[in-house]
């Protein structure tokens, strides 16, 4: 019996407000993540555990990061010459062509495409979110329970479950309520921004809901789309019971990566049952020299260390001097912590520079420090400040 045919939509295209200065000069999905990978390897390596091999990806913002990072998909198993991986950037030539508003809209834009391909299922995903997850187990229970959307579920915490689409579900898993980033969430039962859509009857309804809204746009799919689905009862639940973390805030990206450095981190990235794969770079090994000190820190290839490193995760280049700390911090590539430099409680984008005997962050919100930015010697960057201030 042959396998139902899948096709995988990446939504890549938005910009990412929400991780501030991570995102000026890179797509969300190409953010650095646990030293070595990028957030849009967690769905990409899901496809491939998943046996999906046609995976279009969307992109719109800084497509270029994106673009460099997935190049022709082999380390997915993506580079096939029937199917595999298609980038998606904006067009022109047609009413659907421009810039997509929205999550919702960008569906509508490429339903031509879709409607051609011709899939059983259609796995729209985003690229923002740490989790493991076989996408083929979802697409076969949407496939027998005669639903129109099938939403993949979490718990999230109370407190922060106005940032998601909170769902309340009834017998069998029917979705009875849908309600998006409500002020006043009725549950706790978050979508985790993964859906399995029957195809056709889905891209019918966004046509009949974008001459309904008119110049209002279809947004997100969170706007319209899943509410008038719910709606009509024609939405289910499939709860996700292992680890899912969305990082699209700079608390919560910092949050995550201090779990991995847990002694029994919530995911193997190297299970050789289902690793996480990634674009490979050519770094040598990480060097811990004779003044060196590490406790519970993930270090990555061309690391070098000289100071005394506590609680962090350090990604490809990095180098701390002697007498630098670097405490309950993430260090993107290239990150240089000069001589008696202090960072605490920190995120540093790619190539940062801090200078001599300066302090960076302390105990209090994440303080972050945008790419290639240079903190002079002996300068003090107080817990929670941007630098360079962004509205500056």
């Amino acid at each position: 019996m042959a396998l139902p045919k899948v096709l995988v939509l990446v939504l890549a295209g938005g910009k990412g407000n929400r991780l501030e200065l991570l995102t000026e000069q890179r797509a969300k999905p190409s953010v650095p993540f646990a030293g070595v990978y990028r957030l849009i390897d967690f769905p990409l390596s899901n496809c491939q555990h998943s046996s999906i091999a046609d995976v279009w990806v969307s992109v719109q913002y800084q497509p270029q990061s994106v673009n460099e990072h997935l190049a022709n998909g082999r380390p997915w198993d993506l580079d096939r010459t029937t199917g595999g991986l298609m980038m998606l950037p904006p067009f022109q030539g047609s009413e659907r062509g421009g810039f997509t508003e929205g999550t919702a809209d960008g569906l509508w834009r490429q339903s031509e495409l879709i409607r051609q391909f011709a899939p059983d299922a259609l796995v729209v995903v985003s690229a923002d979110a740490v989790y493991k997850l076989d996408y083929r187990d979802v697409v076969d229970a949407h496939l027998g329970s005669g639903a129109e959307v099938t939403m993949v579920t979490t718990e999230v915490e109370a407190d922060d479950a106005s940032r998601y689409g909170i769902v309340e579900v009834g017998e069998g898993g029917r979705v009875t309520g849908y309600a998006y980033k409500p002020d006043e969430p009725a549950t706790t039962t978050a979508t985790n921004e993964v859906f399995v859509f029957s195809p056709e009857p889905t891209l019918d309804r966004l046509e009949a809901l974008s001459r309904e809204v008119g110049e209002d746009g279809l947004e997100d799919l969170g706007d319209h789309l899943l509410p008038a689905q719910t709606k009509d009862g024609l939405a289910r639940a499939h709860p996700l019971n292992g680890y899912w973390r969305d990082v699209g805030t700079i608390e919560s990206y910092w949050r995550t990566h201090r779990e991995f450095l847990d002694e029994e981190p919530p995911l193997d990235l190297d299970d050789p049952r289902w690793p996480v794969h990634t674009r490979g770079g050519r770094h040598s090994a990480a060097r811990v020299l004779d003044d060196g000190q590490i406790e519970n820190s993930l270090l990555s290839g061309g690391t070098r260390i000289s100071g005394n490193v506590r609680g962090s995760v350090l990604s490809p280049g990095v180098v701390v001097e002697p007498g630098a700390t670097v405490l309950d911090s993430v260090l993107l590539p290239g990150v240089r912590v000069r001589a008696g430099a202090t960072v605490t409680r920190a995120v540093l984008d790619d190539n940062v520079d801090i200078g001599a005997g300066a302090s960076v962050g302390g105990d209090g919100d994440i303080t972050l420090v945008g790419r290639a930015a240079r903190v002079a010697d002996g300068t003090e960057l107080a817990a929670g400040v941007r630098h360079p201030d962004p509205e500056d």
